[in-house]
C-alpha cells in the first residue's frame, strides 16, 4: 500500500493525525475509513502530471461512490464517469458539474438516458448500435440533441484479472473499430445526435504501459480517420484503469501515463478525458475489523473477524491480495493465520498464512480498500453494511451511518 498518511505512533496505527483505534472505539467495526488528504493528493498528482495537455479528469464513480468523496473531487474541478442513473443522482447531490459527466456502460436503460439528457451531461459513451438508436429516439422525444462518443473495443489484452479486462473482442464492452467507424456515419445523419468524441477503456488495475500504448495508438488512428472524413472530434477518452500497489506491484506513476499519452497524441489539439477511479481512492481507504475468535484446526490457525466478504468482496471475487496490519502491536512471537469472516462461504477469506501476533478482541486494518470496497458490499447473510468515515487532519467524520436492522427490512412486506 502506498499511503503517506498511514503511520505508527507509540505502537498505534494512525491515519493522518487520528488513531484508528479511536475510530474503532467510537464508530465500531467493520468500518471503512478514508483519508481526505490522500484522495486530494492522488487527484492532484494525476492532474499535475497532465499539465500542458488539455485534459479533464472524470472520476469513475463506481470505485467509491460516497457523496462526501464525490464532493471533495467536485471541489477540485473533477468531472465524473458514471455507469447508472443512480450514480448520476449521486453526482448531482454531491454538487458535481453535470456538464462534466460521461455516461458509460453497456446496458443503459430508457429512464437513465432521459435523466442524463435532461441533466445536460457532456456525452454518452455508446457501446452498441441498439443503444445509439434508443438514445436518438429519446432525444427526439425530448426535442434535444444527444452528445455522443463511441467506445471502441481495440482488442487489446490489458494483462490484468479476466474479470476486469474490458478491451478484448470476447469482452462485452465497446464496439469493433470498423463497426464504430460506420456508426459515426449514422450519428452524422441524425438531427438528434452530435459527435463529441471517441474513446476506449481496456480494463482495471493495469500495471504495464504496453497495453495502454497499443490502445492509444488504435484510438489515435480512429480519430484521424474520422477527422479525415470531416468529423470534428472534440475529445478523446483514454479511459482509466491505472493500477496501484496492493502488495508488491510496481505500477507506473502518473507522469509515466502522461508521457505515454503525450507521445501518442502529439499532433492532437482537442481535449483528453481520463477516467481514473482506483488510482484516486484505492490506497486512500482501509477497512477496520475486530478479531472475534482465534481457532486452530489440525495444522491451520484461523483468525475469525467481524468483517466478511459481503463487506469487502475483492479477495473472494478476484483472489485479490490486501495487506492486513494490527491497530496496536504486541511484543512476542507471530503465528501464521488465515484471516476469515463469519459468512457461510469458504470464499469468505481475506488472507492466507499471514504472520501476526493476535489476541481475541484485537482490531485490524485491511489496507488498500478504498476502491471497490464499500461500493461492492452487500447484505448477504442479512448483514448490515458498515459505516464509512472520513479522516481530515486531526478530525474524523462519519460520512455514512452503519446500517441498522430496520434499514435491512423496511422495504419488505408480509403477504396480506
Amino acid at each position: 500500500m502506498t499511503n503517506s498518511s498511514l503511520n505508527t505512533v507509540q505502537k498505534r496505527l494512525y491515519l493522518e493525525q487520528v488513531s484508528l483505534a479511536n475510530i474503532a472505539d467510537e464508530c465500531g467495526t467493520p468500518a471503512y475509513v478514508y483519508s481526505k488528504y490522500e484522495i486530494e493528493k492522488n487527484w492532484r498528482a494525476l492532474d499535475d502530471a497532465f499539465t500542458g495537455l488539455a485534459h479533464q479528469i472524470c472520476y469513475a464513480v463506481k470505485a467509491c461512490p460516497n457523496i462526501a468523496v464525490l464532493n471533495l473531487l467536485a471541489k477540485l474541478g473533477s468531472g465524473f464517469d458514471i455507469v447508472s442513473g443512480g450514480e448520476l443522482e449521486r453526482v448531482r447531490r454531491a454538487g458535481g458539474d453535470t456538464s462534466k459527466i460521461v455516461f458509460s456502460g453497456v446496458g443503459k436503460q430508457r429512464w437513465e438516458i432521459a435523466a442524463a439528457l435532461q441533466a445536460d451531461i457532456a456525452c454518452f459513451n455508446v457501446e452498441s448500435a441498439s443503444e445509439l438508436s434508443l438514445i436518438e429516439q429519446i432525444a427526439s422525444e425530448l426535442e434535444c440533441i444527444a452528445p455522443i462518443s463511441v467506445r471502441i473495443n481495440p482488442d487489446v489484452d490489458a494483462q490484468t484479472h479476466p474479470h476486469i479486462s474490458t478491451g478484448m473482442q470476447q469482452n462485452k464492452f465497446g464496439i469493433d473499430v470498423e463497426q464504430a467507424v460506420a456508426l459515426y456515419k449514422t450519428i452524422r445523419r441524425s438531427p438528434f445526435l452530435r459527435v463529441r468524441g471517441v474513446g476506449c477503456h481496456i480494463g482495471s488495475q493495469i500495471i504495464s504501459l504496453e497495453p495502454y500504448k497499443k490502445a492509444l495508438a488504435t484510438l489515435r488512428s480512429v480519430a484521424r480517420r474520422l477527422s479525415d472524413d470531416g468529423l470534428e472530434i472534440e475529445h478523446i477518452d483514454i479511459g482509466g484503469g491505472f493500477g496501484i500497489r496492493y502488495q508488491n506491484e510496481t505500477p507506473p506513476i502518473a507522469t509515466d501515463y502522461a508521457q505515454a499519452v503525450a507521445q501518442a497524441f502529439a499532433d492532437y489539439r482537442g481535449l483528453l478525458i481520463l477516467e481514473p477511479g482506483r488510482f484516486i481512492v484505492g490506497n486512500a481507504g482501509l477497512l477496520l475489523t475486530e478479531v472475534l475468535y482465534l481457532k486452530q484446526a489440525h495444522n491451520k490457525h484461523f483468525a475469525v473477524v467481524d468483517a466478511a466478504m459481503n463487506d469487502l468482496l475483492r479477495p473472494a471475487l478476484y483472489e485479490a491480495t490486501h495487506q492486513i496490519v494490527p491497530l496496536e502491536t504486541h511484543e512476542g512471537k507471530t503465528q501464521n493465520y488465515d484471516i476469515v469472516g463469519p459468512v457461510c462461504e469458504s470464499a469468505d477469506t481475506f488472507a492466507h498464512d499471514r504472520p501476526l501476533l493476535l489476541y481475541e478482541g484485537d482490531r485490524l486494518a485491511i489496507l488498500s480498500a478504498g476502491a471497490y470496497g464499500f461500493s461492492m458490499s452487500s447484505n448477504y447473510n442479512s448483514r448490515a453494511r458498515p459505516a464509512e468515515v472520513m479522516v481530515d487532519g486531526k478530525d474524523f467524520h462519519i460520512v455514512r451511518l452503519r446500517e441498522s436492522m430496520q434499514d435491512l427490512m423496511e422495504t419488505e412486506c408480509l403477504l396480506p
